[in-house]
């Protein structure tokens, strides 16, 4: 079994790459968030899993061991196979994938390409003991990751002192979420999510 792929990429389609290694090209089949992080031209290292089918030998690839990771254990599923795994991974982030799960939220599973209610049903009762454990930071930072490009760290420092000032956190993350963006130190989102709480007229 072929373990990674280290070469060029000199091809580049929509659902699959070819890395030339010493010559010779490797069709690698990917997911979008593999593709959008090579390029033409560029040197890449990609985690691979052989498919054996009776008619071919097929390699998918994965930029990182996370996306590796979860592609085995959507493999173990009963009724999901590589592509339904590399759409799963090409439509979600390993991360609010196993949110989702752990939260058995099936509105978000089956909104997945490939899923319907039964396999959505299914993933949670066979991956909520093999996904880890999801703790409370783990679901803060990833409610206000895609939404701010402010440090951890300033980010914890609001929560901290909104949750002082009496708000709860259910209250807190969706305010920070909102104006995340609009504040450059804490002073200025802690006012912000302050108006914010006052409705925004002061």
């Amino acid at each position: 079994m072929i373990g990674y792929v280290r070469g060029t990429v000199s091809h580049l389609a929509i659902d699959h790459c070819f890395v030339d290694v010493q010559g010779i090209g490797y069709r690698i089949f990917i997911a979008q968030s593999t593709r959008q992080k090579i390029s033409i031209g560029a040197a890449v290292s990609l985690f691979t899993y052989m498919y054996v089918r009776e008619d071919a030998l097929l390699l998918y690839g994965f930029y990182t061991q996370d996306e590796y990771n979860l592609f085995l254990q959507l493999m173990s599923i009963t009724g999901i196979g590589p592509k339904v795994a590399m759409g799963i991974l090409s439509a979600i982030d390993p991360q609010q994938f196993r949110i989702a799960i752990s939260q058995k939220n099936i509105g978000i599973l089956t909104k997945l390409p490939g899923i319907g209610k039964k396999t959505a049903e299914r993933i949670i009762l066979e991956l909520k003991d093999k996904i880890g454990i999801i703790t409370e930071e783990d679901l803060i930072e990833e409610h206000v990751s895609s939404a701010t490009a402010l440090p951890t760290d300033a980010i914890d420092e609001v929560l901290q002192a909104l949750l002082a000032l009496g708000y709860s956190q259910g209250e807190i993350l969706p305010i920070i979420k909102k104006i995340g963006k609009k504040g450059q130190s804490v002073e200025d989102l802690l006012k912000l999510a302050l108006r914010e709480f006052m409705g925004g007229n002061r």
